[in-house]
C-alpha cells in the first residue's frame, strides 16, 4: 500500500538522473544527491531541464514506473511508460457508458459542491470572529447557494448539460469567496478570481501546481486498474486529455488542492518571495515555493481518513486509487452506483 505513495519529484535545474544497478541516482553538477531503489518507487516526476540517461529511462519503464515530464512552472508535458495492461471489457463498458453518463457525472458534481461547501464551513469556523463581518457575509452567502445547488442537482437536474451547468454555477460562486480566505501578510499574495493559463497572481500559482500534481495522481489511478484515463463522462473528451483523470481529480481537489493551498498561505509557509512576478503578468512558484509546496503535499498524502464507502481508514494518498478501483467495480456492474468521496 505505501507504495502507492513513492512518488519521486526532482526539481533542480540542471540535475542529471542515471541508473547505478537497481538505483536510481540524482547528482548535482557531478554530486550524488540522493540515491532511491526501484523497489521503492512508482512514479517520478522531473520539472524543467533536467537529464535522463537512456538506460534509466529503459529500466523504469521495464519495471512499470512512469516518467512524469513537466515543464519548470509545473504544466503537463509528456508522459513516459511501458506497456499498459488494461482490461478490455472494462475499457469497452467504460466507452459504453461515456454515450450516457448522466448518473455517474451527477457523483461527481454532488462530491465536488460538497466539499466546495464544507471547506468554505470549515474556514467559517476556523477564522471565528478573527473574518470581518462582511467577509462572513459574503462566505455564508455562498454556503447557502451551494446547499440549493445540491439539492437542485440531486433531486431535480436532468441531463448532462444541465448538471455541467449546476457545476459551473456552484464553482463561480466559490472562487468568488475563496480570496475572502486568504489570510496572508504579504499584499502581494492574493486572489483575484481563478486564473490558469497562466495564472495571474500567487494563489492562482499555487493552486494551478497543485492541480498539476492531482491530475498526474488520478491518471495513474486510473490506468492503474485498467481504465482509459482519455475517456471521461464530466470533462468532454479531447486530443491529448486525460479526461477521466480530470473527472476523478474534481471531487478531490476542494480537499486535496484548494484546502492545501489555503494552509500554505494562511501559515506563512509561502511568502511573497516564493514566487517569480514575471513582466508578462504571469505568476509562477519559484524553486523553493515548489519544495515547499511539494514537501507539503507529500505530508498530506500521508494523513489518514476513514473513507465514507468503504468505512476504513487509508491514506489521503491511496484515495485517488480507491476512487478508481470503486469506479470500476461500478462499471464491471459489482456497484449499483459510482460512490463518490465527500470529506467528513
Amino acid at each position: 500500500m505505501k507504495k502507492l505513495l513513492n512518488t519521486l519529484y526532482v526539481t533542480t535545474e540542471g540535475a542529471s538522473l542515471r541508473k547505478d544497478g537497481e538505483n536510481l541516482v540524482a547528482e548535482v553538477e557531478s554530486a550524488e544527491r540522493a540515491r532511491v531503489p526501484f523497489h521503492m518507487l512508482t512514479s517520478l516526476v522531473v520539472f524543467g531541464g533536467i537529464f535522463i540517461s537512456p538506460p534509466l529511462i529503459q529500466a523504469l519503464a521495464q519495471l512499470g514506473i512512469t516518467i512524469v515530464l513537466l515543464d519548470r512552472a509545473g504544466r503537463f508535458q509528456a508522459r513516459v511508460e511501458g506497456p499498459v495492461s488494461g482490461n478490455v471489457l472494462l475499457r469497452r463498458k467504460q466507452y459504453k457508458v461515456a454515450e450516457q453518463p448522466d448518473e455517474i457525472v451527477r457523483s461527481f458534481v454532488t462530491a465536488k459542491i460538497a466539499n466546495q461547501r464544507l471547506v468554505l464551513q470549515r474556514a467559517l469556523r476556523d477564522y471565528g470572529s478573527d473574518m470581518p463581518p462582511d467577509r462572513r457575509e459574503r462566505v455564508e452567502q455562498v454556503v447557502d447557494r451551494q446547499a440549493a445547488i445540491l439539492r437542485k442537482v440531486a433531486f431535480k437536474t436532468r441531463g448532462l448539460d444541465t448538471l455541467r451547468g449546476a457545476e459551473g454555477e456552484a464553482a463561480l460562486g466559490y472562487f468568488s469567496v475563496f480570496g475572502d480566505l486568504i489570510r496572508s501578510p504579504d499584499a502581494a499574495v492574493c486572489f483575484r478570481g481563478r486564473s490558469r493559463r497562466p495564472p495571474l497572481d500567487p494563489v492562482n500559482a499555487v493552486l494551478s501546481f497543485l492541480y498539476t500534481l492531482l491530475t498526474h495522481e488520478c491518471r495513474s489511478a486510473a490506468e492503474g486498474v485498467g481504465l482509459d484515463p482519455a475517456v471521461g463522462f464530466l470533462h468532454r473528451d479531447r486530443p491529448g486529455r486525460p479526461s477521466l483523470a480530470l473527472d476523478l481529480m474534481e471531487e478531490l481537489r476542494p480537499i486535496f488542492a484548494d484546502r492545501l493551498a489555503l494552509s500554505l498561505i494562511n501559515r506563512r509557509q509561502l511568502r511573497a518571495g516564493d514566487f517569480e512576478f514575471q513582466d508578462s503578468g504571469a505568476v509562477l512558484l519559484n524553486d523553493d515555493g515548489r519544495r515547499t509546496v511539494l514537501t507539503a503535499w507529500q505530508e498530506r498524502k500521508k494523513e489518514e481518513r476513514r473513507h465514507p464507502f468503504l468505512e476504513e481508514v487509508a491514506p489521503l494518498g491511496l484515495v485517488p486509487h480507491l476512487q478508481a478501483l470503486l469506479l470500476a467495480r461500478h462499471l464491471r456492474g459489482d456497484l449499483d452506483a459510482y460512490p463518490p468521496w465527500i470529506w467528513k
